[in-house]
């Protein structure tokens, strides 16, 4: 049953169209151009014209049913053109307008609503299919055929790209337009586009989103499968003055949403200038499997500018090893110098470029190729771009260029252009178009991380954690004490200096007695988020009378720099012991809408001005922690500094783990400022912390203050296999893909007909991809585990696990229902695995609060018909198909 929910939208066949009577001069001017591009467009699916006033017989409108309804009519008749469409049975509607208000909208959406229509618009101009030579919009002229998709919040923006991808070569599958108000939003969009065949690539112009999760979930399947660029508009300053902790101050959303796309596989880039480079990048063939880029030139400045370019943007120079330039030195002329940059000689020829790009498609250090050609006298320019398309089918990297100059180069750039090679008038726009798709290769690897709420590391007291936060929330405060901070931190097993109240001078000089010298001591005000702005925090005392005395100076000048904040009284604590320690940062602020975020950066009380800080979504495990840690400047100060030995980084990651879950397990958490984490050769501890909290935010299902959401871990089973022995049911991870695939090859040919209904061996990558890779707030794939002993080549034993069955479901457009699937290993067949798997995964819909599942089973396979009846199914005719039987129970 998997189908495309937006198929009638985007590949209508049949089409009603209201732009209102051409003669009258009421018709708006998009109502106008809809009606000429349908008509001249070449769509050959049945379009309608109809009016709203209904006119026609009741056989000539039964005839006018139809996949889509496209309006464009004045604004006070768009609610009664909807009506008829729904009265027609229009399964999607398209309204392409403009200045719609908000209440105006809200009405076309509820109609829509009320009648299960999928509605594109108001305010969008429309979408172009050029594969169906289908123009709804008033775009522009229908833009040439190709792979590329192009999603835009702005019109205008869509139009001009539509443009200037006719002179640049750049063809496109899908471009939609998506405006203000629109009632299917870029999810809805994205959702379409990574299943539909002919996109490969997309790219994308935003300026806002509804639901971070929504966007996150559809934006991470999209860019599992295909490429995705993004350019969003409306950057906005780092944070608020008006924040309460460091984190706050200096994370700001622009931040948040680049740690948004990376963790979601996707690619940022910045100007429109990028976003055309992306289009036209993407339309090669090939993707890069790494960031090293083999420089090809007949001259030597183009390809030195090409290679600082490269370094610039975090790229590596792809060379020839020195066999592979021996071997290409022979067909080249002498002048070629083929070390780091290929300078093939002023003499290069078509034969010369083609011997050279053809060494670097099988270069063992190469992942992608550039080739410059700066014009000259005698040389045919046109030649070399024939020997590059002529080469290009055996090249499977990569393959960009830059041809130079303008008059005599533009026939080169035409035949460029037609074998679909990128090509470009400067040597840094080629590098960014590689850097683009290398980006994306590497962001894949974050995409594939699904990290549980909870990591690895002791279990924290959760328990005493909530009491602590709903006792302060209780009192009527929002901000944690420095002591009460360092009690929730303690309770996450996070370590931290002793730290106690005093609230004379007697009292602290007891404690530091107590606690042994040296001590340091901090103001401890709820009003007072910054201690040193206010000269409340001194370090290193080393007796009583120090003490004393530091603290009626530090009470004094607190009383005259904030005479209106209150005090609770001094905080005394011992100084690190970490005298070659580095001062680090780790916060936690609360995005709107991503939600809460981790950052780690440089500490102290200059980080503002150093502004050191890298983002990252939780939730986190080890290797996100770690690439966390390294995009921060201050991961350079972790090796050997100036002396001290390396710093114990494990230890950090620990720390960002364990941050982790107190933001998964606390949804009160709103912001969390540790400065500083001091970490040395021996390990790192928490100077100091503030927490800000607040009463939980209204969402549901699990974890609705994440914008992604955890691995699973608590639906972890075990359970006893008939005969002796047991297996276990979880969540499926991305890296099961391998025992997946092993699992398929297994399955008899009757038995993978019966779940595929295919004569497949194997699945797709794209397939094991998409089977593995799920969003687990949307569909759930549940795999059985065993645990199997086998000899190794050296007569020892070794333990392996297969997948011997498969469970999934997937959350139905009308987000109430789901459609299941299911198979078991053939040899473990009639050991009651399949009734458990069914039952696993039906208690998980039950869970995100589904009312049915559904799914489709072939008339011929018995056995499994006979398990749904057993399990309470109700089997019914497929009236779409009598090959198969609707197989429908109530959760």
């Amino acid at each position: 049953m998997e189908k495309l929910t937006l198929s009638p939208l985007f590949s209508p066949t049949s089409i009603v169209v209201f732009t209102g009577d051409e003669q009258s001069s009421t018709q708006t001017a998009y109502g106008k151009s809809l009606a000429a591009q349908l008509r001249v467009s070449g769509y050959t699916g049945r379009v309608s014209f109809l009016d709203i006033g209904m006119s026609g017989t009741l056989s000539e409108l039964a005839q006018s049913q139809s996949d889509l309804a496209i309006i464009a009519l004045p604004n006070e008749q768009l609610a009664a053109a909807l009506e008829v469409a729904a009265r027609i049975h229009s399964k999607t509607a398209l309204i392409v307008t403009s200045g719609v208000d908000a209440a105006l909208a809200r009405t076309l959406q509820t109609i829509a609503k009320q009648h299960g229509i999928h509605l594109l618009g108001p305010n969008s101009m429309g979408f172009q299919r050029p594969g169906m030579a289908l123009n709804a919009s008033t775009l522009g002229p229908l833009g040439q055929q190709g792979s590329l998709a192009l999603v835009s919040q702005s019109g205008a923006l869509g139009s001009s790209i539509l443009d200037w991808a006719v002179k640049n070569g750049v063809g496109f599958s899908t471009v939609v337009s998506l405006g203000a108000s629109t009632a299917l939003d870029v999810a809805d969009v994205l959702d379409f586009l990574a299943q539909d065949r002919a996109t490969q690539s997309i790219v994308v112009y935003l300026e806002g989103i509804r639901s971070a999760r929504r966007f996150m979930s559809a934006l991470r399947a999209a860019a599992n499968v295909k490429p995705v660029f993004v350019l969003k508009a409306g950057r906005k300053p780092a944070g608020s003055t008006a924040a309460l902790t460091h984190s706050g101050a200096i994370v700001g959303s622009d931040d948040v949403f680049d740690a948004a796309l990376q963790r979601a596989g996707a690619v940022r880039v910045r100007t429109l200038v990028q976003l055309f480079t992306a289009a036209k990048g993407l339309s090669g063939r090939n993707l890069p499997a790494g960031k090293r880029l083999a420089i090809i030139s007949n001259g030597g400045g183009p390809g030195v500018l090409a290679a600082d370019w490269t370094n610039e943007l975090g790229l590596e120079l792809g060379a020839l090893t020195s066999g592979e330039a021996f071997a290409l030195a022979k067909e080249l002329s002498p002048l070629a110098h083929l070390e780091s940059v290929l300078d093939l000689g002023e003499d290069a020829g078509a034969s010369h470029y083609h011997a050279a790009v053809a060494a670097c498609a099988k270069g063992s250090q190469i992942d992608g190729i550039l080739v410059i050609l700066a014009p000259k006298p005698e040389l045919d320019t046109a030649a070399v771009a024939r020997a590059l398309a002529d080469l290009l089918p055996s090249i499977g990297k990569p393959l960009v260029t830059c041809w130079m100059g303008d008059e005599r180069a533009a026939e080169a750039r035409s035949i460029l252009s037609r074998a679909a090679i990128p090509t470009f008038r400067t040597p840094e726009a080629a590098v960014d178009a590689f850097s683009n798709i290398a980006a994306f290769h590497q962001n894949q690897q974050l995409l594939h991380q699904t990290p549980p709420p909870l990591s690895p590391l002791a279990k924290p007291d959760l328990e005493g954690a909530r009491i602590l936060v709903e006792s302060v929330l209780a009192e009527r405060r929002k901000v944690l004490t420095e002591m009460e901070s360092k009690a929730l931190l303690s309770a996450f097993h996070i370590p931290v200096t002793k730290t106690m109240l005093a609230r004379s001078a007697s009292e602290a000089i007891l404690i530091a007695s107590q606690l042994g010298y040296p001590v340091a001591l901090k103001i401890d005000s709820p009003d007072i988020p910054h201690k040193s702005d206010v000269l409340g925090v001194a370090l290193n005392l080393q007796n009583a009378a120090t003490v004393r005395d530091s603290w009626q100076d530090m009470m004094a000048t607190v009383a005259r720099l904030r005479p209106d904040a209150r005090i609770n009284g001094v905080t005394v604590q011992n100084m690190s012991g970490k005298p070659r320690g580095r001062e680090l940062y780790i916060g936690v602020t609360t995005d709107e809408p991503f939600g809460p975020v981790i950052s780690f950066g440089a500490g102290g009380t200059m980080i503002e001005l150093i502004d050191d800080r890298a983002i990252e979504l939780p939730p986190l495990n080890q290797f996100l922690a770690q690439r966390l840690i390294d995009r921060a400047r201050s991961a350079d100060t972790l090796g050997t500094w100036r002396g001290a030995p390396p710093a114990h980084r494990e230890s950090l990651e620990q720390i960002l783990l364990r941050v982790s879950e107190m933001v998964c397990a606390l949804p009160q958490l709103r912001e969390m400022d540790i400065n500083p984490v001091i970490v040395d050769a021996t390990g790192s501890l928490v100077v100091d912390a503030r927490i800000v909290i607040d009463h939980v935010p209204r969402g549901t299902g699990d974890y609705p203050h994440l914008a992604i959401l955890p691995y699973p871990s608590d639906r972890e089973e075990e359970w006893p296999l008939r005969g002796g022995g047991s297996y276990i049911v979880r969540p499926i991870y991305p890296n099961d893909a391998e025992m997946l695939q092993d699992f398929v090859r297994r399955l008899s040919a009757e038995s993978r007909y019966m779940r595929f209904v295919s004569t497949m061996r194997e699945l797709s990558l794209k397939m094991l991809a998409r089977f593995t890779l799920i969003d687990y707030d949307r569909e759930m794939a549940l795999v059985a585990i065993r645990r199997e002993r086998t000899t190794d080549d050296v007569g020892g034993f070794k333990e392996t696990e297969r997948i011997i069955a498969v469970s999934r479901y997937v959350t139905n457009p009308d987000f109430t229902t789901c459609e299941f699937s299911l198979a078991v290993a053939d040899e473990f067949n009639g050991q009651g695995i399949g009734s458990r798997m069914l039952l696993s995964i039906m208690d998980v819909a039950r869970s995100k609060g589904l009312s049915q599942i559904e799914g489709l089973v072939l008339s011929n396979n018995v056995p499994m018909l006979k398990l749904m009846r057993s399990l309470g199914f109700e089997v019914r005719r497929f009236e779409e198909d009598p090959d198969f039987r609707l197989c429908v129970r109530a959760l």
